[in-house]
């Protein structure tokens, strides 16, 4: 795998943003270990604008900075989490064709990314749950009422912020999409 120079920068700014961003001083404390964070709207705009390996690393990594700067240690099992939730939203860009890039941001292509944010928490971080229930031995049904506010919390989150954000971003596109040289 060769990265770019560009691609490097993009997942360092995306991971310190997605780290600092999800320590619990700014988080929405709501259940045992659970937070909501705002953060992960970083880390959907990241995948959206960038694809899926960049949305995993950032995910990856940035947990990880979240995790060490917390103080409560590396839960690996969360970190592996939150680099699906960016991978999978990380294909948006992918399945529509790089819309967003000629200012395309369509009822259509928010409902994907609602899909895609959806299923990328419940598949990363039902993988979390899982891998505590079973690694770690943490009771199952604390883990799915984990999973469960996890997956509707970060999707409503990421729904409301992205929607704001990625009409903005096309709206921007659009207008540099329509420029024309003039003579």
């Amino acid at each position: 795998m060769n990265l770019s120079a560009k691609t490097v920068v993009l997942i360092a700014i995306g991971a310190a943003l997605y780290g600092i961003g999800g320590l619990p001083m700014f988080g929405i404390p709501v259940f045992a270990n659970t937070t909501l964070k705002p953060a992960m709207a970083v880390l959907a705009l990241f995948g959206v604008l960038f694809g899926p390996l960049v949305g995993f690393l950032v995910g990856f990594i940035g947990h990880w900075v979240t995790d060490l700067f917390a103080g409560w240690g590396v839960w690996i099992t969360w970190v592996i989490g939150s680099g699906i939730v960016g991978l999978l939203i990380g294909l948006f860009p992918k399945i529509t064709k790089q819309r967003i890039e000629k200012g395309l941001f369509t009822k259509w292509d928010f409902f994907l990314f609602v899909v895609l944010a959806f299923l990328g928490n419940v598949i990363g971080y039902g993988t979390s749950a899982f891998l505590d229930a079973v690694l770690y031995a943490e009771p199952f049904t604390k883990v799915l009422a984990q999973l469960t506010i996890i997956a509707a919390g970060n999707t409503l989150l990421i729904a409301i912020v992205g929607h704001f954000i990625l009409t903005s971003v096309a709206k921007r596109k659009q207008q540099s999409y329509n420029l024309k040289e003039a003579y």
